[in-house]
C-alpha cells in the first residue's frame, strides 16, 4: 500500500541549476587554481601523489560529446541513512538516460560491500519512480564496509571490468567519501580507467566548507527534529511541571543542536565546541543547567526544554582526555579486553591502566554510564556516544546540585523530568523540497563530472540559499577537504570535519539571545514539513545556512 502522500511526491520535480537545466551537450567544464589539503600537506600530498592538488572545477555553457557513446556507471549508498539519498540515485539515472538512452546505473546492495561482492541491481526507470523523492536508503541498501585494503581495490576493479563500467558514484559522509578518495587514488595510480565521484551526506551538517555549503539531509532532519522539539515545548507550556532534556544526532559537531535551538528558542542549548573552547567542566555544565532551572522557578516556572548534543560528553577536558585513553587501552589490548566477561572485571582492568585524573572522573560516572563507555567500539575504534544517555546523566547530576541548592536554601522550585534522544526519527523521512532539489542537483550534477574525466571530487552545488534556478555546480577535490587523524591508534588521511564556528554567524545569533531564552519562556513551534504553498514557508532553507550566507 502507498500513502496518499507518497503518491504525492512521486509526481513533484525536483528543480535544478539554470546551467543543468538545458542539453546535456552544452555543458563544459571549466577548472580553477590548483588546491591544497586543508592540513598536512606534505603527508597528504605524499599519500595521494596522483589526485592531489586538483583545481576546482565549475560547469558553464558550452559543449561536450558527453553523450556520443554507451556508458554504465555504478552507485553505491554508504554510512548512515540521511533523507534525500533516493533522489541523489534519480538525478544520476536521469542525466545518464538523458545523455544517451542506452546509458545503465547500477545499483551495488548494502553500501561498499555490495560493489566488492557484486551484489547487484541494474535500475530502470519503472524501478527508480517508486523512490523518487522519498526517505530513507531501502532503494539499494547501505554499510559501513571500508574500502581501504588492496585486495578489495583489486576486487572493485575486477567488478568495474565485468560490467563495463566507467564510474563509481559513492553518496556518503566523511568516512565514505575518504574511501572515495583512496579507491580514486588507487584507480589512477594503477590506470584503471574509472573516474570515483563522491556526494556529501550526512545529517550531522559536519561536511562542508566554502564549497560544500551544507551535506544532504541536515535540512530535512533538523525540520523533523525541530518539530517534535516544538511540540514538546508546547506541552512543555501546556503542564507546565517537566524539564525535558533532548539528546539530538551530532556525534564530531553540535549543527544539529543549534540549528534547532534557532529553530524552537528552547531554554538551554548546551554547544560541544564552546564547552571545549572554555575548558568546561562536566560540573560547571550542571551549574549552569541547574542555575538555569532555579531562576525560572523563582518566577513560578518549573517547566523547561534543554537541547543536548550526542557527542558532548567527548568534548569535555577531562571526558575527552579518559575517552582517549579508553580507546587507546581497547585499541591496544584488544585480546585481553574482549576476553573479559563482566562489567567489573571490564571496569577493573581499564582503572588499572587509566592516569591518576582519567581515573577519577571515571569514577565520578554512575555504573551504568561506565558500562557504556566501556561497550564494544565503533569501526574506527571510538566509544559509541550515541550508546551513552547523556541526558540521563545530567538529569541525575542537576538532581542532586538541586538537591544540595534547596538544602541551602537557594532553590525552592519543583524538578521532574522527560528524557529524550531524537536520532533515528529523521534520518528516513520524506526529504524537504530543498532537500529533494539539492540531491537531485548532486547526483545529475555527478554525472558531468565523471562524464568529464574527473575523479576524487565530491559533487558540488553552491549559492543555495538563493533559488535553485542560481545554483552554481561543479567539483571540488576530495583531498582538498583531508588532514591526518589517529584512527584506530594510526595516523590516517580522513576529511576533517566541521564543527560549529563561534565566530560565525549562527553561534553569534544564538549567544546574544540565549540568556533571554533561558529565563523567559520564548518557545516557537515550527509545525511539520511542507510540501506545497509559498516558496517561503516550503523551500525555506535553515536558519544556519541563512545566517552563514546573509547578504
Amino acid at each position: 500500500m502507498v500513502s496518499p502522500l507518497q503518491k504525492y511526491r512521486y509526481e513533484y520535480q525536483p528543480k535544478l541549476p539554470e546551467i543543468l537545466r538545458g542539453e546535456i551537450k552544452d555543458v563544459k567544464p571549466v577548472l580553477g587554481e590548483p588546491t591544497q589539503s586543508v592540513s598536512d600537506q606534505a603527508e597528504i600530498k605524499k599519500l595521494f601523489p596522483c589526485t592531489y592538488g586538483m583545481p576546482e572545477v565549475s560547469f558553464t555553457k558550452g559543449s561536450n560529446d558527453y553523450g556520443k557513446k554507451k556508458i554504465n556507471v555504478g552507485v553505491i549508498l554508504s554510512g548512515g541513512q540521511a533523507p534525500g539519498g533516493h533522489n541523489v540515485i534519480c538525478g544520476l539515472f536521469d542525466a545518464l538516460k538523458k545523455a544517451n538512452p542506452e546509458n545503465n546505473l547500477i545499483g551495488f546492495k548494502g553500501g561498499p560491500s555490495g560493489l566488492v561482492d557484486d551484489k547487484f541491481v541494474v535500475f530502470t526507470e519503472d524501478f527508480i519512480n517508486e523512490y523518487r523523492n522519498t526517505g530513507g536508503f531501502d532503494i539499494i541498501g547501505s554499510g559501513r564496509t571500508k574500502l581501504e585494503t588492496e585486495e578489495q581495490f583489486e576486487k572493485v576493479k575486477n567488478v568495474c571490468a565485468k560490467h563495463g563500467m566507467c564510474g563509481i558514484v559513492i553518496i556518503g559522509g566523511d568516512d565514505s567519501n575518504t574511501n572515495a578518495a583512496v579507491l580514486a587514488e588507487y584507480f589512477a595510480s594503477s590506470k584503471v580507467p574509472v573516474s570515483v565521484i563522491g556526494c556529501p551526506k550526512t545529517i550531522d551538517g559536519d561536511l562542508k566548507n566554502k564549497d560544500i555549503e551544507v551535506s544532504f539531509g541536515f535540512d530535512t532532519a533538523t525540520k523533523v527534529y525541530s518539530e517534535l522539539i516544538g511540540n514538546i515545548e508546547r506541552d512543555a507550556n501546556s503542564a507546565k511541571k517537566y524539564w525535558h532534556f533532548i539528546k539530538l544526532m551530532g556525534r564530531s559537531a553540535s549543527h544539529i543542536a543549534l540549528e534547532c535551538a534557532l529553530e524552537t528558542q528552547p531554554n538551554l542549548c548546551i554547544v560541544s565546541e564552546e564547552v571545549e573552547k572554555k575548558g568546561m567542566s562536566l560540573s560547571q555544565i550542571v551549574d549552569q543547567i541547574a542555575d538555569a532551572v532555579a531562576k525560572r522557578a523563582e518566577d513560578g516556572n518549573n517547566f523547561g526544554v534543554v537541547l543536548i548534543p550526542e557527542g558532548l560528553i567527548e568534548f569535555i577536558p577531562e571526558i575527552k582526555v579518559l575517552i582517549s585513553e579508553l580507546n587507546d587501552i581497547v585499541a591496544k589490548e584488544s585480546e585481553a579486553f574482549a576476553g573479559l566477561k563482566t562489567f567489573e572485571e571490564k571496569s577493573d582492568f581499564v582503572q588499572r591502566r587509566l592516569t591518576a585524573a582519567s581515573k577519577k572522573a571515571f569514577l565520578v560516572f554512575p555504573d551504568g554510564i561506565k558500562a557504556q563507555l566501556l561497550m564494544d567500539r565503533d569501526p574506527h575504534g571510538n566509544v559509541q556516544v550515541s550508546r551513552i544517555e547523556t541526558e540521563k546523566l545530567l538529569i541525575e547530576l542537576v538532581g542532586k546540585k538541586l538537591d544540595e541548592m534547596k538544602a541551602a536554601g537557594t532553590y525552592c522550585g519543583k524538578f521532574s523530568t522527560q528524557n529524550h534522544f531524537f536520532g533515528y526519527e529523521g534520518r528516513c523521512s520524506f526529504p524537504s523540497n530543498f532537500d529533494s532539489d539539492y540531491c537531485y542537483s548532486l547526483g545529475y550534477n555527478a554525472y558531468f563530472l565523471m562524464a568529464g574525466g574527473f575523479t576524487g571530487y565530491l559533487s558540488s552545488v553552491r549559492n543555495l540559499c538563493k533559488p535553485a534556478r542560481y545554483w552554481k555546480a561543479g567539483g571540488v577535490p576530495i583531498t582538498m577537504m583531508m588532514n591526518m587523524e589517529v584512527r584506530n591508534g594510526k595516523n590516517k588521511p580522513v576529511i576533517r570535519k566541521a564543527l560549529v564556528d563561534l565566530e560565525g554567524k549562527p553561534f553569534a545569533y544564538f549567544a546574544s539571545n540565549r540568556d533571554e531564552w533561558a529565563r523567559k519562556t520564548c518557545f516557537v513551534f515550527p509545525g511539520a514539513i511542507q510540501y506545497a504553498g509559498p516558496a517561503e514557508v516550503c523551500d525555506r532553507t535553515t536558519i544556519t545556512l541563512a545566517l552563514e550566507h546573509e547578504e
